[in-house]
């Protein structure tokens, strides 16, 4: 194994680009994909930040038992707006990124297939944010981000309703961006592609699209309704005029835990190209690791009353849930497993986008086999509503999905940028985030099996010393984000030019320019073969095939 720390010596310097875009274009109403890519990608690493010091201010509470650094309706406040941030404004929006940027370029389209929706569908989740993030200055919600009746009803008028307007607006947005990859997928892809010989990621973001389309609506018709019992004093869910607040958290959940998968996917197709390419092998079980992500969308939507357990849910609808979440570890084990398959034996280069794809399935097996114990009735009863919740959610959201999205960002950071990033400054930052995750979230599994619940900032003093280690954790986190900011603002004027195609990889967003042109690719290219037509055998060492997708035979004229 080595560790690569620059560019390749074949990567040529090749900027700048006739297609390269102005910075001015990333503040317009611009229907390029790749323009509207990076505007998701920077939107939504802007609102990570703000929620990333949200957590921090959580956390600093948490290091003692009174609550002596905030007060607990701000609290309140600071917890609803870091989980809304950290899932509708961070995580869902970074994966739209990345499918935007890449799954025109991976089906040799020149663009998605309704731009201007496109474009429109990025431009409703900046000034959503912003009305959520300023709330704080009115009357924050303070319900969680979950917004539970009554609960939810008692609180301020104002703060609820932002949310739910917000919610509303973000899932509107998430709605056009499925339409619109989904349709990309089917309809746009060259005609020598096959569903069977596209790249895992977009057989991914398929299954995502269908999450979306399916999930949202019901989400949406749940936040109307509640809207109406905030403002209109109607009683779908208010209890004290005969309205089910359980109904509520059907509908909530019917989307929400799809909501999982719909942050987790994407990431799931990225380390499923990313793998491949840093082990110079080809991916093992391509056409298992393609169906297991539709097997993950179709079970998905059959889960959801799993964090209903406590809720009164009847003894027959437990089992049958309890199954269904314990079935969705095979789709998952079958890519985790395949992963694995792929890295064994491969020549593995341990730059940072492989560390932390590396970094990702290790995290992810920790939190997925603590997803499989609270699938089980008994214990989830045990330890519903505590820390080992927040633990065991944190693992998959964070160590899978932020572990996911850096490890892409430095994949394809060459393609976006045309530069290389800065290999010291990634693997610091890969250790920092490694360390300050087990840090932070590892001890909240002991304070939940001690008893300690969530949602709290005041606890009893047996729990401080490890509140104490997880704050520190948080500290760590926070401060491993100072060198990836500062590798990737610098790295993009003043990187090492990476030429086009710096890792030998063979999916087509590498078989044009870094960045692309404007219309991505000249002619179109002509694929040949199928995922099975070669074998590490075929290459020599320095070029074994790294990637999911066939070999590539383009017209020679499309790439000039």
């Amino acid at each position: 194994m080595t560790i690569q720390a620059e560019a390749p010596k074949s990567a040529q310097p090749q900027l700048p680009h006739a297609g390269e875009r102005k910075w001015q274009d990333y503040f317009t109403f611009n229907t390029d994909h790749k323009v509207i890519g990076i505007q998701y990608l920077v939107t939504s690493f802007a609102f990570f930040s703000i929620g990333g010091v949200m957590a921090d201010v959580l956390r600093t509470e948490l290091r003692t038992p009174a609550s002596d650094f905030i007060s607990p309706e701000l609290y309140n406040q600071v917890l609803t707006l870091h989980g809304t941030i950290m899932i509708f404004l961070w995580i869902v929006p970074a994966g739209a990124g990345f499918a935007n940027y890449l799954i025109p370029l991976m089906i040799g389209a020149r663009d998605m297939a309704f731009p201007k929706m496109n474009a429109m569908a990025f431009w409703m989740v900046p000034p959503a944010g912003i009305l959520l993030v300023l709330s704080i200055l009115v009357e924050a919600p303070q319900s969680g981000w979950t917004s539970y009746p009554p609960l939810s009803l008692m609180t301020g008028k104002v703060g609820e309703g932002i949310w739910i307007l917000t919610l509303l607006i973000l899932g509107t947005s998430s709605i056009l961006g499925g339409i619109n990859f989904f349709t990309t997928i089917i309809k746009m892809r060259v005609p020598s592609m096959k569903l069977t010989s596209m790249p895992l990621f977009c057989w991914a973001m398929l299954s995502t699209s269908a999450l979306i389309l399916i999930g949202t609506p019901v989400l949406a018709g749940a936040l109307l309704l509640l809207g109406f019992d905030l403002i209109a004093g109607t009683n779908f869910f208010n209890p004290t005029g005969g309205g089910d607040p359980v109904v509520y958290q059907h509908m909530f959940w019917f989307y929400s835990h799809p909501a999982v998968y719909i942050m987790i996917l994407p990431l799931f197709g990225a380390i499923s190209e990313i793998i491949p390419v840093h082990s110079r092998k080809p991916i093992f079980g391509y056409l298992a690791i393609a169906y297991s992500s539709l097997a993950i969308s179709f079970l998905g939507l059959i889960v959801w009353a799993h964090h209903m357990f406590t809720s009164g849910t009847p003894a027959w609808l437990r089992m049958f849930f309890m199954i269904t979440t314990m079935v969705i570890a095979v789709p998952t084990g079958i890519k985790v497993f395949s992963w694995l398959a792929t890295m064994w034996g491969g020549k593995i280069a341990l730059n940072s986008a492989m560390l932390f794809a590396m970094g990702f399935v290790g995290e992810f097996v920790i939190g997925g086999i603590s997803g499989v114990m609270v699938a089980s009735v008994p214990f989830d009863i045990h330890v519903h509503d505590t820390y080992f919740i927040v633990a065991h959610m944190h693992y998959v959201l964070f160590g899978g999905s932020v572990f996911g999205i850096y490890a892409a960002i430095y994949h394809w950071y060459p393609k976006m940028t045309g530069r290389m990033m800065n290999e010291p400054l990634g693997i610091a930052h890969f250790t920092l985030t490694l360390v300050g995750t087990n840090l932070t979230f590892m001890p909240m599994h002991a304070l939940g099996m001690q008893g300690m619940n969530r949602r709290v900032a005041m606890y009893d003093p047996q729990f401080q010393s490890l509140n104490e280690i997880c704050t520190a954790g948080a500290y760590v986190l926070a401060v491993s984000t100072l060198p990836f900011f500062v590798n990737a603002i610098w790295s993009w004027s003043k990187g090492v030019p990476a030429g086009d195609n710096p890792w030998n990889a063979l999916t087509l967003e590498w078989q044009t320019t870094s960045p692309p042109a404007i219309e991505n690719f000249e002619t179109l290219p002509v694929l040949t073969g199928g995922p099975y037509d070669y074998g590490v055998e075929d290459f020599p060492d320095d070029m074994l095939p790294p990637l999911t997708s066939p070999e590539l035979q383009p017209d020679s004229s499309a790439f000039s």
